[in-house]
């Protein structure tokens, strides 16, 4: 049995948190992994897992390993997708994450359009809203929707993206339009608790300068689908992202208020490790994704 076998079992392990759930994802058997991972052990002459009935953990040194063989299976897997990629035969698995505020959106449909459009590549998708550490937890490429702040990884922009007060008509006529973001701090809001603003959200002021308006409300949901059906009902003011918001604009359950002082320049990017060889799987995805938001307007 060769090492890079036995290496790829250590990593699926890892990746699963566990030898069960690896062994499900893969269709291998978990004592099958568990002989790989212990034979490499035995190679390496150190312990990598800590494992008991109960718990599941490296050790430091499967710490170290996981790291610098995951960046070597990578290359090893870039290097044959550049080999496959000239013979047009471009395969294998892509661990994407994304915030689950994208793949609930109708944006999401460009995930399963890619899927359909290339079967011979898994979407492996982790729907996950904290931006996830893409080499350290061994991720090909993640979405993120923010201002791209200065990083070590690659982006590609897909989108702009924005956010927008919103309100039904009803509560506008009952509680009166703010006519500056301070006025929304006497009035009924629904706070997002999944969002990076929480009861604070954030404006241009008079002068055009970033201020921050303190608000509350009679909900606070870790949703901004469950923070748009709220302010559909009334219950308050609420600031959601732009592709969540639009169906209930164009239907005319919500209304956009304040326009002119929301912050601009954020946007929809997959964003990637620097690497030597860009695996030809990730770059097709990537591309697929540009083109897709290039022919629905953004979503």
């Amino acid at each position: 049995m060769d090492t890079l076998t036995r290496m790829r079992a250590f990593i699926d392990v890892v990746e699963a948190e566990g030898f069960s759930a690896a062994a499900r994802k893969i269709g291998r058997s978990k004592a099958l992994l568990s002989k790989y991972v212990r034979e490499l052990e035995d190679e390496l002459g150190a312990l990598l897992l800590n494992r008991t009935t109960r718990q599941f953990s490296l050790t430091e040194a499967g710490h170290t390993y996981y790291k610098r063989a995951n960046e070597i299976i990578r290359e090893i897997d870039s290097l044959a997708d550049t080999v496959r990629e000239s013979s047009g035969d471009v395969r294998g698995r892509i661990r994407l994450s994304a915030p689950r505020t994208f793949a609930d959106a109708p944006i999401g449909q460009s995930l399963i359009d890619f899927a359909l459009a290339h079967p011979d590549i898994v979407l492996d998708i982790n729907l996950d809203d904290r931006f996830v550490d893409l080499v350290e937890e061994g991720f090909d490429l993640a979405i993120r929707i923010s201002r791209l702040e200065n990083s070590s990884l690659i982006a590609r922009r897909l989108a702009p993206f924005s956010v927008k007060v919103c309100a039904s008509p009803e509560l506008i006529a009952r509680t009166g339009a703010p006519k500056r973001p301070q006025d929304l701090s006497s009035r009924p809001c629904i706070i997002d608790t999944n969002g990076r603003w929480l009861a604070n959200w954030p404006f241009k002021g008079d002068n055009g300068e970033m201020i921050s308006v303190a608000v509350s409300g009679p909900i606070e949901v870790n949703s901004p689908l469950s923070a748009r059906a709220a302010a559909v009902s009334g219950l308050g003011y609420a600031i959601l992202p732009d592709f969540i918001a639009a169906p209930e604009i164009e239907a005319g359950r919500l209304q956009t208020l304040l326009e002119d002082r929301m912050l601009t320049g954020a946007g929809i990017f997959a964003v990637y490790p620097h690497r030597r060889y860009l695996p030809a799987k990730v770059r097709v995805f990537v591309d697929f994704l540009v083109q897709w938001f290039k022919d629905n307007d953004g979503g």
